[in-house]
């Protein structure tokens, strides 16, 4: 209950600070010291009922419906802690704690520059409105209310529900706290473009506002990377984008402000594209208003696996009106002052910087479009559209965007001649070339890819010619160098990654290596980690390389098998090892002897017996049945014995039969003096890598129970060059951010 109040005071002061910041807009300025005891009012409200929340959590409230909802007496502190904002009510709840937090700096921020009153007041309407639906998706209610004729009034469960196992992660702590503070930062440029439009200053206010275009962009980026590193290193998924609608849902409004600030630098350069930069600023937010809708509505339940089931009809509807309330006031800001800001429009030169910037903005707008596109078409039909529709549309307008900052950076802002453009970029064409020739012969061969590739590396080139220069001379400019050296990275490792990588699916039967790939595998036997987390051990062998790999797998009553990978990273690539599942027996029984994998060609010893595996041989009948006709298929490994002094061939098979399991067949090996059974094959067509695992049965052998591992392989080359220029991205992002506040 008295977090309720805290929220209901937080509204009134939200409420009252808006009025009071709209009359002091409107010449009402001894209204100022009033609207700030409103906003005070209400940050203290924000601030006083998320304390109410956690303490409630930290002490295991369970008459408190969210508490017993999504945590429990078992989870550690940075855990429960994480339960704060695991739900709905709770992740309203921290997101308006961060628009709280926020307002105080913003505040502090506007007072100075006599933007207080226009700014404060669209920024604190967004508040209001999130503590709107606070009010009405309360994380405050008791378990008797939401609950009511399931528990007995008074009835107190002993304990919680729990957090969902897939949320029992670090990055739990980490990813949605920094994503809800890039979804209330937002609001801020969006706040900055509606105040200038009410003012009538359109070409002035990019300057205070970058600073803080730049912050959302940097968090709300920062937010949604985390998440793929959480994707890919924890959650088994293979990969670290999935093209999720929800995972769309965020990079839309980034991308857009990421097109919003390199059109504010032409802008604040030329006074070209103002009424560009207004747009985009007013739809980065609008767009975060429709992520919220999308996440928050239940309208994606059956597209996205991150989806929140259906609120309710109050919160659905309220949801609604807060895109179309803020849709309204931002647009409609800009309709009104049509004809004013027709006057600031006026025409470009063709080979200028300005036309460079605005056409890779274009792009960035029509990447949003497109998965705005597939992420919404869900909502209004039943078609999903897959990962290779985005892939195949986003990829040419992606080397559109490479190459433009490259080329954006070697163009001047006056128009020139295109020779001397080319003079100035024939180093780095000249690298790009010669790294996307190094590509193609090690086997890239799809000639969009092949241009992207060459795009992303002349961008490289390019900023770190212009870095190299720039810290001799002036280092507090090395920001947008840097973020565009980490984007170049970021699009070589996407490429090397994705196209030079592999991905098998095997079975690693106890103690029986195994060669996959390049590597020869052996699965040791698992071991319980912690409650029922079983971590399953793989040794693995490539050259003078020994180590061993421990995926984890684990069974969860909401989820059902829950399967977390583990990676070796190393400077050329990942190996990436994601269980399957545990099998508590192989075909063709248990096994009473000594199991060996070879590869075609190989020579391994079995005691002072040399055995090498030379091919596969069909029998006719064999043939035949491939052939269409009737029978079973059988094939044979032929393996050459020699211990020195005489040698023997012998042929073990296996017989497919059409309706039934394989026969597994042995050999009498009078070297070995024992019989040599196949287990299993691995056919390659005219490849060496085609394997074959054998037992060796010698008289008297006591049959032992064996399980075999199943595992997805996935080498990923270069993957270091993703994530290291993510990093460098955000690094740069930092540099300009603070270079900028400087400026403002």
């Amino acid at each position: 209950m008295i977090g309720t109040i805290f929220l209901i005071i937080a509204f009134i002061g939200g409420v009252a600070a808006v009025a009071a910041y709209y009359r002091a807009a409107t010449g009402r300025t001894n209204l100022l010291s009033l609207a700030r005891i409103g906003m005070y009012l209400s940050a203290v409200g924000i601030i006083a009922a998320s304390a109410t929340l956690l303490y409630a959590i930290l002490q295991h409230d369970f008459s408190n419906a969210y508490v017993w909802g999504y945590s429990s007496k078992s989870l550690p502190l940075h855990f429960l802690v994480s339960t704060f904002y695991a739900g709905q009510e709770g992740s309203f709840m921290f997101w308006v704690l961060c628009s709280a937090i926020l307002s105080f700096f913003l505040l502090r921020y506007t007072r100075g520059r006599n933007l207080e009153a226009h700014v404060m007041a669209i920024f604190l309407a967004t508040q209001s409105f999130l503590l709107l639906l606070l009010l009405t998706k309360s994380p405050f209610r008791s378990i008797w209310d939401v609950y009511a004729g399931q528990i007995a009034p008074g009835n107190i469960p002993q304990d919680g529900r729990g957090l969902n196992p897939l949320l029992q992660n670090f990055w739990m702590v980490i990813h949605p706290p920094i994503l809800f503070i890039g979804f209330a930062a937002s609001a801020v440029p969006f706040s900055f473009a509606v105040a200038a439009l009410w003012r009538k200053e359109f070409t002035t206010w990019l300057k205070s506002a970058s600073p803080w275009i730049l912050f959302s962009g940097l968090v709300l980026g920062l937010g949604i990377m985390l998440g793929a590193y959480w994707a890919y290193g924890v959650l088994g998924w293979g990969g670290y984008w999935g093209w999720d609608p929800v995972e769309n849902s965020s990079l839309i409004p980034w991308i857009v402000l990421m097109a919003l600030l390199h059109t504010a630098i032409v802008q604040k350069k030329t006074g070209q594209l103002v009424r560009t930069n207004f747009f985009l600023a007013i739809a980065a937010f609008v767009l975060v208003l429709y992520s919220t809708f999308l996440t928050r509505s239940g309208v994606l339940g059956d597209a996205s696996v991150h989806s929140f089931t259906d609120p309710g009809a109050v919160v659905y509807t309220l949801l609604l009106a807060f895109i179309v309330v803020f849709a309204v006031v931002g647009f409609g800001m800009m309709i009104s002052r049509r004809k004013e800001l027709k006057l600031q429009a006026s025409p470009m030169g063709l080979l200028t910087r300005e036309v460079a910037l605005t056409l890779g903005a274009a792009a960035l707008v029509l990447i949003a479009i497109v998965v705005l596109f597939g992420t919404s078409l869900p909502i209004f039909s039943k078609a999903t559209v897959d990962g290779a529709f985005y892939d195949t549309v986003t990829l040419p307008l992606a080397f559109a965007i490479a190459l433009l900052i490259g080329y954006s950076l070697k163009v001047k802002w006056e128009s020139e001649d295109g020779k001397e453009i080319l003079k100035r970029s024939a180093a780095s064409l000249i690298g790009a070339v010669l790294v996307a020739a190094v590509m193609m012969y090690f086997g890239l061969h799809e000639v969009m890819v092949i241009l992207f590739v060459f795009a992303s590396a002349f961008t490289l080139f390019v900023n770190v010619e212009l870095a190299y220069t720039i810290a001799k001379t002036d280092p507090r400019w090395l920001g947008g160098k840097i973020a565009h050296i980490g984007l170049a990275l970021f699009f070589l490792g996407i490429i090397t990654s994705a196209k030079y990588g592999t991905k098998e699916q095997v079975g690693l039967e106890l103690n029986s290596p195994k060669s996959v790939g390049s590597y020869t595998m052996t699965y040791l036997g698992n071991h319980r980690i912690e409650g029922d987390k079983y971590a399953f051990d793989v040794n693995v062998k490539r050259g003078t390389e020994n180590f061993t790999l421990s995926p984890v797998m684990f069974q969860t009553q909401e989820q059902g098998i829950m399967r977390n990978p583990d990676i070796r990273s190393t400077f050329t690539g990942d190996l990436y090892v994601s269980p399957i599942s545990i099998d508590e027996s192989v075909a063709g029984g248990s096994h009473a002897g000594e199991m060996l994998t070879l590869k075609k060609g190989e020579t391994i010893s079995v005691g002072d017996v040399k055995a090498k595996f030379v091919k596969f041989q069909m029998g006719q009948h064999g043939m035949d049945a491939m052939m269409g006709g009737a029978g079973g298929m059988s094939v044979g490994s032929v393996l050459e014995l020699n211990n020195g002094h005489a040698s023997e061939t012998i042929v073990p098979t296996a017989v497919y039969a059409k309706d039934s399991a394989p026969q597994y067949n042995a050999a009498e090996s009078k070297l070995l003096g024992a019989n040599v059974r196949l287990v299993s094959m691995n056919v390659d067509m005219g490849s060496k890598e085609s394997t074959v695992t054998l037992e060796v049965l010698r008289p008297g052998a006591v049959p032992q129970q064996s399980e075999i591992l199943n595992l997805e392989v996935n080498t990923k080359p270069f993957m270091n060059l993703l994530w290291s220029g993510s990093v460098l991205l955000f690094i740069g992002f930092i540099v300009s951010m603070i270079q900028r506040r400087k400026e403002a």
